[in-house]
């Protein structure tokens, strides 16, 4: 407990250096906003599924948006743990959104889908008004995160196969990242169980052991009826590191193979040595060189030379915090 209490007061501090020290670039927003010019944070009568926009002071020409869901083991998740990212990669001229969604027990599983689907609808029919290109969004999520939005884009393929009414498509997201994710719920019971996750409490978020398929879109892949509905998805890229002790990295492995033998373009990527939290808070904060950061951006900036251009010409990334104090985070994470 006192190791978690610890974790959680970390965290905290960079939820308050992040947000405090660098307000002026975020820009919160809920769905019924329209108008870019004005910072407002409306809510709903419910708890209501917001996202803040990270933009580029560059305002030339149209921006490639990444939509960013972030993780929280389904119960601490919050968009401002996107911070870092969203701040980083508009220094590289790309627009980031990141996605609020209800955690438990405000929410459940089939909740946090729907709220991560409003959001992308609210991305793919209204980031022209904020200079981003709505034919070239990239959809991504880290940890639960990851799993949330994975399903929230299988489901849509689903959705989209079926010719159901839709307001947003596939075919907008030009590709996927899922970071150190996990996509088959079943062969996760267990594993949280024993890290501290309980099942009783995991089963409750999930909606019961019945529907932890429904939920699993590495197993709604494999399923024969969704064939066109893979034929829909994007590229997808998952990367995970090797010592990921929270979500072990032979979920993204077995997901990249089971989307290859179902025909869909796929792409993973480990990280040796590296844990949970590395990728996505230990070493964007170390600043520097970072291979997963670099490689988005390479990958988001591929059909656009001048903007690879400026990238390798780009100063390396600023140090947020020293590495004393990181070593010390990663030694006391429970992730």
């Amino acid at each position: 407990m006192l190791i978690l209490c610890y974790w959680f007061f970390l965290n905290f501090n960079l939820y308050f250096f992040l947000n405090v020290s660098f307000i002026q670039g975020r820009l919160p927003l809920d769905y019924t906003t329209s108008c870019p010019s004005s910072l407002c944070h409306v809510t709903h009568a419910w708890l209501s599924p917001k996202l803040d926009l990270y933009l580029p002071s560059n305002e030339d020409g149209l921006k490639p948006v990444v939509a960013f869901v972030t993780g929280g083991a389904w119960i601490i998740g919050y968009k401002a743990w996107g911070s870092l990212l969203g701040l980083q990669l508009a220094e590289r001229d790309i627009i980031v959104a990141c996605i609020d969604y209800r955690n438990f027990p405000q929410g459940t599983i089939s909740d946090m889908v729907n709220d991560v689907s409003q959001g992308i609808d609210y991305i793919c029919n209204n980031i022209i008004e904020y200079g981003g290109d709505p034919n070239k969004i990239y959809l991504m999520g880290q940890s639960a995160g990851a799993h949330v939005s994975s399903c929230a884009l299988v489901q849509q393929a689903i959705k989209e196969s079926r010719g159901d009414s839709i307001s947003w498509s596939v075919s907008q997201i030009k590709a996927y990242f899922g970071l150190s994710g996990g996509y088959n719920l079943p062969n996760l019971v267990d594993h949280f169980h024993n890290r501290g996750l309980y099942r009783s409490i995991f089963l409750s978020i999930m909606e019961g052991e019945k529907l932890l398929e429904q939920f699993s879109p590495e197993v709604i892949v494999q399923d024969p009826s969704s064939d066109k509905a893979v034929s829909l998805l994007p590229h997808i890229v998952l990367f995970h590191g090797t010592t990921d002790s929270s979500i072990p990295s032979d979920e993204s492995k077995t997901f990249v193979n089971t989307l290859h033998r179902r025909g869909a373009q796929a792409d993973l990527i480990l990280y040796d040595g590296k844990t949970h939290t590395d990728l996505f808070l230990q070493d964007p904060l170390r600043g520097g060189k970072d291979e997963l950061f670099d490689y988005v951006v390479a990958f988001i900036h591929a059909d656009d030379i001048e903007a690879l251009a400026r990238d390798a010409m780009g100063p390396p990334r600023r140090r947020y915090v020293p590495e004393i104090l990181l070593r010390l985070a990663r030694r006391v994470s429970p992730f």
